[in-house]
């Protein structure tokens, strides 16, 4: 295809507006003329001709050179590659009637073998949306990172290029972050001194009445309460982000992912706690947990469990409490998958909630599908419950919904699982035990089975964890007699000479008060 170089005048004729040309008086001064440049390019699909068009170089070589280049984006489709060939010359005709600088020519090439887009930039915003589209799993996954990207990653760094992302930029945005958690503090301190002021304000009065009402409509122009974006929250930012960057790098978009590299706050996670008579009586004093995670003693999960014998879940309770079930797989627990004559049970599905609504999903990981043993008591527990819910279930006739679950409402239909949670809160306070949440019974379930020498693999894999450094890292906590033993067991281990010796003082004195009490006994008569 033609292409040339010319040397052109861009001088008017202040009377009519057109071009002198060649008949411009300072054509031939040096320096006065640019030089230009024009390529013939592949005609469109209904054969009309199309060329790109350049001038403003200040010479004949950088003119070459710039046709060059064209010439070289045109060559790096194949002669049989029309497809190739069409985007080439679409992407040349836009970059010239644009004005825009010519593409980098192995920039192209990457992207025409990848399939990209040849022309324009893609912006984070449109990555995101591209690559949340394309995601292919469960819908609390797909919501928890579309919230992450509406309303943190698409408002900070949603408009930049995501080929120029870098580290810097993600560490701006994680100290944004940071202020803004700052402020929202502060603002519902204001918030809540304003909200305690009123309640001091009287309620009679012209006066009394004329400050409330200022004051609430001072409160009603405030910022409502926020919750901040805690240090999970900023962990959880960063893993929707590094994993998005992740397949633009395996789709060859870009080659390097900053999210990988950049540096937060770590999230330190509350360790499991027993509760003793020690924190007992200070919660009793304070109203204060020692941690956000508490584990009953044994005694206490046995009380809790006699207190709910006559509960109508007393069957879930006590397998969560054992067995260490999640709330969503003890919701979800079909009869067809819990076998009491050969005493397993078979985790396989769960029940979660999207928003408010409750939906039939998958367990949590691929270790979440797992095969869990039953002792003799949990398995008659089950049978008892069987039966009482067989007798549900000719009670309600043809009303009973057949969802085929071990736990379910009073018609037969799906337990919701916040009702569940907050109806197990309800019982632990009325039981007068120390707080837990729902998740700690299967805390303690863990911490039962350790405190038992279970060994930790079995341990971990009748939680449902992939590996049992998580069965470690989370259940360090231990009840406070297996700690003693260990104690006395490490102990035991080191040879003292000092112990020795007062163990065998010890050991004399004894036999000397008892060679003494025998002396004093010599030669009275035993007492009929």
């Amino acid at each position: 295809m033609k292409g040339s170089t010319y040397r052109r005048c861009s001088c008017r004729d202040p009377r009519t507006g057109k071009e002198l040309g060649t008949s411009c008086p300072k054509r031939n001064s040096r320096n006065h003329c640019t030089y230009s440049i024009r390529q013939e390019l592949p005609p469109r699909e209904d054969g009309s001709r199309r060329s790109f068009a350049r001038g403003g170089y200040d010479s004949r070589k950088a003119a070459q050179t710039g046709l060059d280049h064209v010439r070289a984006l045109l060559g790096l489709a194949e002669a049989d590659d029309p497809e190739g060939t069409e985007l080439i010359a679409a992407m040349l005709t836009e970059v010239s009637s644009e004005k825009t600088p010519l593409p980098d020519v192995e920039e192209t090439r990457r992207r025409l073998n990848a399939g990209q887009d040849l022309i324009g930039s893609l912006t984070v915003s449109e990555w995101l949306d591209r690559w949340l589209a394309g995601k292919r799993i469960r819908k609390s996954g797909l919501n928890r990172y579309e919230t992450d990207i509406r309303m943190h990653l698409k408002p900070r760094i949603g408009n930049r290029r995501l080929d120029r992302l870098r580290v810097s930029h993600l560490s701006e945005m994680f100290a944004d972050i940071r202020d803004a958690n700052a402020a929202v503090l502060e603002q519902n301190t204001q918030r809540r001194a304003a909200i305690d002021e009123l309640a001091t304000i009287p309620w009679k009065g012209t006066e009394n009445r004329a400050r409330r009402k200022a004051m609430k409509a001072a409160i009603d122009e405030m910022p409502p309460f926020r919750r901040v974006t805690g240090p999970a929250t900023r962990q959880r930012i960063k893993g929707t982000l590094r994993a998005a960057l992740n397949d633009a790098i395996g789709q060859q978009i870009i080659t390097f992912n900053p999210a990988a590299h950049v540096e937060i706050d770590p999230v330190r996670k509350p360790k499991a706690l027993v509760w003793t008579d020690e924190r007992v009586a200070k919660w009793e004093q304070t109203g204060e947990k020692p941690s956000p995670v508490m584990v009953w003693t044994p005694e206490q999960t046995g009380a809790f469990l006699d207190f709910v014998a006559e509960d109508r879940l007393y069957a879930m309770w006590h397998l969560i409490a054992f067995r260490g079930l999640r709330r969503g797989e003890a919701c979800g627990q079909p009869w067809s998958e819990t076998n009491l004559d050969t005493h397993t049970l078979t985790v396989s599905s769960q029940l979660v909630q999207d928003g408010w609504d409750v939906e039939e999903s998958d367990p949590k990981t691929d270790s979440g599908y797992r095969v869990i043993a039953l002792d003799d008591d949990t398995v008659d527990v089950l049978k008892r419950h069987r039966e009482r819910q067989g007798a549900d279930r000719t009670e309600w006739g043809s009303a009973w919904v057949d969802t085929g679950v071990l736990f379910t409402q009073e018609d037969g239909s799906w337990l919701h699982p916040g009702k569940v949670t907050d109806l197990f809160e309800r019982l632990v306070a009325t039981s007068g035990l120390p707080p837990i949440r729902l998740h700690d019974l299967r805390h303690g379930a863990a911490t039962l089975m350790l405190a038992a020498d279970v060994d930790v693999k079995i341990v971990s894999d009748t939680l449902g964890h992939s590996d049992t450094r998580i069965t470690r890292d989370i259940y360090q906590s231990v009840l406070p007699q297996v700690g003693k033993n260990a104690a006395e067991a490490t102990a035991k281990l080191v040879p003292l000479q000092r112990k020795a010796e007062q163990e065998e003082a010890a050991r004399k004195a004894a036999k000397a008060a008892k060679k003494s009490g025998k002396g004093k006994n010599k030669g009275k008569k035993p007492k009929k």
